[in-house]
């Protein structure tokens, strides 16, 4: 059963206090204005709420925050189901439903396929499906379930990846494909997972298949053709890595020449992974792009002696040319499969007497760090859940200090590794309140044992050279969704869950934020004090990402896709023996009662109140 507790701050303002408890206080008036002692959406990044939802994380900000109001805590206990929409597919279901004037377009796990919806219409009818057909072969290298994390809406037209590594437009009209650019090579172990983001006629995309030995990257296909712009690696050389004189990192850890290689055993890198198979967002004011990388191959550290850059990291570049600006690596020599791929929330937060431009990140090492987005500085670095791997982050140097004895090295299994592989979160993103001015983050409770061994690389096959068992965190509970202040660098209320929070979260103007559990549980909450106003059994687990649109009848509307997989969920839609405890990379341990919770499904859940 989930719990709430309200962890009082004991400083600041009273006007943040008023922000945060509920009491009276000014009101934000629109998604990048709001009371000075709290943060507020990037206003470089945001633009106003057309009610439609074109890109998963809603702005450039990835804020996946709705200004849309009409559902509040008052009445949300009267929403019910409008209609259900059936993506005939049983794995792993992370992407959000785009929606745009009118239409409801759903892109599914493999076989990837795109769906548009007609929502002026009872019942939603299908206008149209896109079939990609992916190779099959691709479903042998993708590591962890066959998930897709959405498809984007621009000019028109709407982008997506399959999982053999093709990105793919198709005119959102009609359904048929305007282009059609092949980027990853599944013999290598390559994969594509992530959702696209389109900025500046580009289309961004990177690759998958960190646990293959892989190389990771990143890359910009012109919007009307599908050609190459740039390509970017995350290992290797400077000129492979577009690191030139725009380069100029923050931390003198992250400068030197060809660091890419000087920092891994010789030849390494070329199979170090660095992939990029999570969010990428969006400054249009500075013209920069915001991703992260992920962890280094394999996952025995003892064979990759090093910082491993540019590995478990974040990257700023210019979206036009592709060149590093700065890198901040916040977990140097990755020893727990740290990837670094979570959002970057863009917001502005007080700063003297002004406000100053950061990236709000809740890291898989447990951290929330506060960074400014022009320059790579971290300017608080904060665990929002339990950490004993870390004594913390040094903001002189930026160095994360792991723990020693946590350290894995063959011959011994090393216990009680808090957080654990999946980090404190995984990939599933939190969103972000200007309203509040909280950030609201779905995120495990999980420790692991660990032991490493010699992994041999083998074109197209696991790299890994681990096992690892995981298990629940301190007080057994193993979710957790806080509500954390990044200006005062703490949590104001939580929920405790009993199983980890999978899928990513999705914020209101009416106060509310909505998040699925693997069990199947839709819960609608009080952004202000996390009271529980109303829930709702879907007919399996929830990994699926919320948004919230206005219909063709000017009414708010919430939709959701359940369908349980992924890292987390993959005894269920792979049906994985639960008396492993070293399956799904010892996730199964952890979650082993969950085909007891819910079984596989993948179905479209829209609701509404009654009008």
């Amino acid at each position: 059963m989930a719990q709430v507790s309200r962890i009082w701050i004991s400083a600041g303002s009273a006007l943040l206090l008023c922000s945060i408890l509920g009491a009276a206080q000014p009101q934000a008036t629109s998604a990048s204005t709001g009371p000075i002692g709290h943060a507020v959406s990037a206003q470089s990044a945001v633009t106003a709420d057309n009610g439609n939802w074109e890109m998963p994380g809603k702005t450039y900000a990835s804020t996946r925050f709705s200004a849309l109001n009409e559902i509040t805590p008052a009445n949300a206990n009267r929403l019910g189901v409008v209609f259900t929409f059936s993506t005939a597919t049983t794995h792993g279901y992370e992407a959000p439903p785009l929606v745009v004037d009118g239409t409801m377009y759903l892109i599914t796990p493999y076989p990837n396929y795109l769906y548009a919806l007609d929502l002026t219409q009872p019942g939603a009818p299908a206008k149209w499906v896109f079939k990609p057909k992916p190779a099959a072969a691709a479903q042998g290298v993708a590591c962890c379930d066959v998930v897709n994390r959405g498809a984007v809406y621009d000019s028109g037209k709407i982008f997506f990846n399959t999982l053999d590594g093709y990105t793919i437009a198709v005119d959102a009209k009609s359904g048929q494909m305007v282009w059609r650019t092949k980027l990853a090579d599944i013999q290598k172990g390559e994969t594509i997972t992530m959702a696209p983001l389109v900025a500046d006629g580009k289309v961004l995309v990177g690759d998958s298949g960190g646990e293959m030995g892989i190389r990771g990257w990143i890359t910009a296909l012109d919007e009307g053709s599908g050609k190459v712009v740039w390509k970017a690696f995350n290992t290797g050389p400077d000129k492979d890595v577009l690191i030139g004189p725009r380069f100029k990192p923050f931390y003198a850890s992250e400068r030197g020449k060809d660091l890419g290689v000087k920092t891994w055993p010789p030849e390494a890198w070329k199979i170090g992974g660095a992939t990029v198979w999570g969010w990428i967002s969006y400054d249009p004011q500075l013209k920069l792009i915001y991703y992260g990388t992920s962890n280094p191959g394999p996952w025995n550290p003892d064979q990759r002696p090093g910082d491993n850059k540019w590995a478990t990291g974040v990257f700023a570049r210019d979206v036009d040319t592709g060149q590093a600006v700065w890198f901040y690596q916040s977990t140097p020599h990755d020893l727990f499969d740290h990837d670094d791929i979570n959002e970057s929330i863009l917001a502005d937060i007080p700063w003297g007497s002004g406000r100053r431009p950061v990236l709000l990140r809740p890291a898989r090492n447990g951290f929330f760090y506060v960074i400014d987005r022009r320059n790579g500085q971290v300017l608080s670095a904060t665990p929002y859940g339990y950490v004993n791997s870390a004594k913390g982050v040094d903001l002189k140097t930026g160095r994360y200090i792991p723990v020693p004895d946590k350290e894995p090295h063959p011959g011994r299994v090393v216990r009680d590794i808090c957080p654990a592989a999946p980090g404190m979160k995984d990939w599933n993103p939190a969103a972000f309140s200007p309203a509040t001015g909280l950030v609201y983050i779905p995120h495990n409770n999980l420790c692991q044992d660990e032991g490493v061994m010699e992994a041999n690389y083998i074109s197209g096959t696991p790299y890994v050279g681990a096992d690892v068992k995981m298990y629940p965190g301190p007080g057994g509970n193993r979710g957790v969704f806080t509500a954390w202040d990044p200006v005062q660098r703490r949590a104001v209320w939580e929920i405790k869950e009993d199983l980890p929070l999978f899928g990513p979260a999705l914020a209101t103007a009416g106060n509310l934020v909505f998040y699925g559990t693997l069990d199947g549980w839709f819960k609608a909450v009080d952004a202000r004090n996390g009271r529980l106003v109303w829930k709702f059994k879907v007919g399996s687990g929830i990994i699926g990402q919320p948004i919230s649109y206005r219909g063709p009848d000017g009414h708010q509307y919430i939709a959701v896709v359940a369908g349980v997989g992924g890292w987390a969920g993959a005894i269920v839609a792979g049906k994985l023996d639960p008396h492993d405890p070293t399956a799904a990379l010892g996730f199964v341990n952890a979650v082993k009662d969950l085909p007891m919770k819910t079984t596989a499904g993948g179905m479209l859940y829209v609701f509404a109140l009654p009008h």
